[in-house]
């Protein structure tokens, strides 16, 4: 599969049609793939709620856009700050596995996710 700006353009344009306001693609070669990788796409408004992954590290890439990624304490205390923009040269964080975070889209983005499990 090819990653062009067509095919941006498609995923963010389904983005207005989502409850959600965004759109994920699977980039897996088959459902028993051990891997996920994906690209999200993803409008201003769009709630990406706190969370974390207990076991595997995740590594997120943004292709279009900008977003914020927020670290968070097991109390739930924010810690850190990452914007993620090509425009400023800031393009991929690697979250470690069991780290509590959320992402907010600043404009319409699409993001290349990849972490362990299906």
């Amino acid at each position: 599969m090819l990653i062009n700006q067509e095919l941006l353009d498609d995923l963010l344009a389904k983005t207005a049609d989502s409850p959600r306001l965004r759109v994920n693609l699977d980039l897996r070669n088959s459902s028993e793939d051990t891997s996920q990788r994906m690209l999200n796409a993803l409008q201003s408004g769009s709630l990406v709620d706190i969370h974390r992954h207990s076991n595997t590290s995740e590594t997120v890439a943004i292709l279009r856009g900008a977003v914020t990624e927020i670290f968070y304490d097991e109390k739930g205390v924010e810690y850190g700050r990452y914007e993620l923009s090509p425009a400023i040269g800031n393009m991929v964080l690697q979250i470690p596995a069991g780290q509590w975070h959320m992402l907010i889209p600043r404009e319409p983005s699409v993001i290349l996710e990849a972490k362990d499990g299906g």
